[in-house]
């Protein structure tokens, strides 16, 4: 699963670009070399949650590669898929990934509980000021730091999400567990320490494609509609394990549109209303409803066709740390911008993060250098120019490509626009005011990956970190987000 594309119907094909600022499409990886890395999902038991060619009827495109026409609109299909299969999410997450011993032996700083193996960087100074204000309010038990967590299929499984919000939440306190999408996008999407289902038949439009006409999809890149009554998704605390186990008031993120249809609210099996999603123009809308701090459920059902939902964020009234996996298969930085941009800084400052993170490179490294490097410079800061500009009180924390090798005989060859992809984003990141965190290095550098997967750190496709790998990336951003923080909270405060 190289290119973390989603699922597609083989005629189409799907290039997005940026939607706001008209920059050239992209070229994307070859078609042959997806092909065949998607193919691990499928001989290799264990990754059969990334399969994308599953019997899920999936409107979007497999992107493939083409030549690059600058100045080019994006070629896209606008409509909508149906999501054809269950979703199903219900299992916790394991309280302690079990690290190889083969990696703690040849891996420095694989059990390290105190120091990350690269500190934050943070050239102002100043970056990360507002987040760790929001900290130190939810250590003192007076307020809630919320994160925003965007990426592609390693933040969509919760792979290192999922490690980060425990461990922020085993400190800080667990205020909830944040934002979820309506159903499951794409077949690797899942979440730990929730429970969520969803019935077939949702209509969804995605970043990645088939796009929306309007560019409305909410905060987690995904808009879904109901083509009539009975469509329906549940959201739930976790009935074991340490997390996920409270909730104090259940979220409901829509549309209210012209000709919006209705909503009906369970909560524990009661009805709470009926939302009338009909509006004069097209908003973003919210809906609270407020329970006991306990186990509670929340049921999302169309009672008619046209209803058009984003999401659920489950969270307490309680100090501490909310992180918000928003995870997109197959997803590119610049494919953000597929939003409307009005829209899209709405949710934001709906959402209201003390923190938003971005976690990409994976696909961008599938793309190599077919994509130019410097347009990519270019779309990538055009996304955190807009972020920071809905969000100018949040901080801002880019968290970098993970290495990715090729393998020939018994030789494992680091792809060379990792290190290229890495120095972008880190001078990127220092230009518009965000933090940088260097996962390339702290890896090992170019060709670490062949290593973390022979100690059973990486996952078969060379790209991927295994279930452990995640476990010990989101110790190490934890650990150097602590790091920032205790020397942060340390420093004499000027007179």
């Amino acid at each position: 699963m190289a290119e973390d594309a989603p699922e597609s119907e083989p005629a189409s094909v799907s290039v997005p670009g940026l939607r706001g600022n008209g920059l050239a499409s992209p070229a994307l990886g070859a078609a042959v070399t997806l092909l065949g890395l998607i193919g691990v999902a499928y001989v290799v038991p264990r990754f059969d949650r990334f399969r994308l060619f599953t019997p899920l009827r999936e409107g979007a495109a497999l992107v493939i590669a083409r030549p690059i026409v600058a100045g080019a609109a994006p070629v896209a299909s606008v409509g909508e898929a149906s999501l054809g299969v269950e979703t199903h999410d219900d299992t916790p997450k394991v309280d302690d990934a079990v690290i190889p011993p083969a990696a703690i032996e040849a891996i420095p700083g694989v059990r390290e509980e105190k120091k990350a193996p690269r500190p934050i960087e943070n050239p102002s100074g100043h970056a990360l000021d507002p987040f760790f204000d929001a900290l130190r309010a939810a250590e003192q038990k007076k307020g809630l730091a919320r994160i925003t967590y965007f990426g592609d299929s390693i933040v969509a499984s919760d792979f290192v999400t999922g490690t980060l919000r425990r461990r922020l939440q085993r400190r800080f306190g667990d205020a909830g567990h944040g934002f979820m999408l309506m159903a499951n996008a794409w077949p690797g999407y899942s979440h730990n320490d929730v429970v969520r289902f969803a019935a077939p038949g949702w209509q969804v439009s995605r970043v990645v494609g088939p796009f929306a006409k309007d560019g409305f999809y909410g905060l987690g890149g995904v808009s879904f509609r109901s083509e009539g009554p009975g469509v329906f998704s549940r959201f739930a605390t976790t009935k074991s394990g340490t997390f996920g186990r409270a909730v104090s008031k259940f979220v409901v993120d829509y549309l209210e549109q012209p000709k919006g249809g209705a909503l009906e609210i369970k909560v524990d099996g009661v009805t709470r209303e009926t939302i009338d999603t009909s509006g004069a123009t097209s908003k973003s809308a919210l809906r609270t409803y407020a329970v006991p701090d306990g186990e509670h459920e929340l049921e999302v059902r169309a009672t008619s066709a046209n209803a058009r939902a984003f999401g659920v964020w489950m969270e307490r009234d309680a100090p501490g740390v909310v992180l918000d996996a928003i995870g997109i298969q197959g997803c590119r930085i610049r494919f953000l911008d597929q939003s409307d941009d009005a829209h899209f800084a709405e949710q934001l400052r709906l959402r209201d993060p003390s923190l938003t993170v971005f976690e990409y490179g994976m696909n961008e490294s599938e793309d190599g250098e077919l994509y130019p490097l410097d347009q990519y410079e270019a779309t990538m800061k055009a996304v955190l120019v807009q972020v920071k500009a809905a969000l100018p009180r949040s901080s801002c924390l880019l968290v970098g490509p993970l290495d990715r090798v090729d393998k020939r005989g018994d030789t494992f060859t680091g792809r060379p626009v990792i290190p290229k992809l890495a120095a972008i984003q880190r001078r990127v990141a220092g230009e518009v005011g965000c933090a940088y965190w260097d996962t390339f290095n702290a890896m090992g550098g170019t060709g670490s990956m062949g290593t973390w997967f022979q100690r059973g750190l990486g996952s078969a496709d060379y790209a991927h970190p295994s279930s452990a790998g995640a476990e010990v990336l989101g110790n190490w951003v934890y650990l150097a987000l602590m790091q920032a923080y205790e020397e942060r909270r340390d420093r004499p405060v000027p007179h």
